[in-house]
């Protein structure tokens, strides 16, 4: 009984999975997105390996081509993140990544996968190269995170990847004895990240389901929108607002707002504070501005007042005006 019960959880996991799979290769914006889809194939390999695996026999080419699924899972993490945060698209050097993946599957019919010393070999330089991205990963978003907003979730899904990564590991090892609790804990996480997920995007998704804005055009619109906040400093002005913006470049406020929301990861208020504490850092670091109040230098940047831009500040950077000031 209780077998039959871990498997159909085993089994539901893997299908919510590839539901969101699904979902996240149909979104409209794919940067980013794209790269959480192939990273939860990645799981899926290596997840329903291990319920067929335990439930009936597999070849060994089967098998290898399902813990391979590791080789994807690491890099597919490490580029979501440099997408999130870096607005970085996949490009040719990304296809770097994916070539040890792309090896151990083209040689999945030759590589062994038994009890012998150079199978243990090969899967422990397979668990070694997952470890080596969750590294990168936790590296990254130590050191070089400073979006508030979006460092929880990021964060998150990496100690969610981490999570899986040391329940095979201690199964691999033999600390874990029971071996079908892997693909148990995947779909535990999977539902987790399910709810997660569509409560960050299903808003969205709604509110700007109608809109008749294309890719290229919302492109060329939020350049436009970074273009006058770089050169004209309109931020500064303490009355901006998403309808005179949006009037200053030809186009609705919703559309405007559908822009930045989509391409910036950000509404409009988020948008304008994000260059307002980047003007108040050098600010605050300029020796110029070293006997300035932080008083002043709030309505110098753009803030209607003290209590919001300490606020605002304290959310991006963690640290009040003040500290960051000593801090430099």
């Amino acid at each position: 009984m209780l077998e039959n019960v871990v498997f159909v959880l085993s089994c539901l996991g893997i299908v919510q999975a590839l539901f969101l799979c699904a979902y996240l290769f149909s979104l409209r914006d794919k940067r980013g997105n794209i790269f959480l889809a192939w990273l939860l194939v990645a799981l899926i390999l290596l997840t329903s390996k291990s319920v067929i695996d335990n439930y009936a026999w597999l070849p060994s080419w089967l098998r290898v081509l399902g813990i391979s699924g590791k080789l994807l899972a690491g890099p597919f993490l490490w580029l979501y993140g440099q997408a999130l945060f870096e607005k970085k698209d996949f490009d040719r050097r990304a296809h770097l990544h994916v070539i040890p993946f792309a090896l151990v599957a083209l040689l999945c019919w030759i590589i062994p996968n038994g009890a012998d010393l150079f199978s243990y070999a090969i899967a422990t330089l397979i668990f070694l190269h997952l470890a080596l991205y969750l590294t990168l990963c936790w590296h990254y978003i130590a050191t070089r995170l400073q979006d508030a907003r979006l460092k929880p979730w990021y964060r998150n899904i990496t100690i969610g990847v981490t999570c899986i990564w040391a329940v095979y590991a201690g199964i691999f090892t033999g600390i874990i004895p029971v071996y079908i609790l892997g693909a148990v804990f995947f779909s535990f996480l999977i539902y987790i990240f399910s709810f997660l997920l569509l409560k960050r995007h299903v808003f969205a998704l709604e509110k700007y389901s109608s809109s008749p804005i294309s890719q290229g055009t919302a492109r060329q619109l939020l350049q436009q929108v970074k273009d006058l906040f770089e050169t004209q400093q309109v931020y500064l002005e303490s009355t901006i607002t998403l309808k005179s913006i949006a009037n200053s470049l030809s186009t609705s406020p919703r559309e405007l707002s559908q822009v930045i929301n989509e391409g910036a990861q950000m509404n409009f208020s988020e948008f304008v504070n994000h260059y307002r504490i980047a003007k108040a850092k050098a600010l605050l670091t300029d020796p110029q501005y070293g006997q300035e109040k932080i008083e002043t230098i709030a309505y110098d940047c753009g803030f209607g007042t003290v209590t919001a831009f300490n606020i605002a500040f304290k959310s991006t950077t963690q640290m009040t005006p003040s500290q960051y000031r000593k801090s430099v």
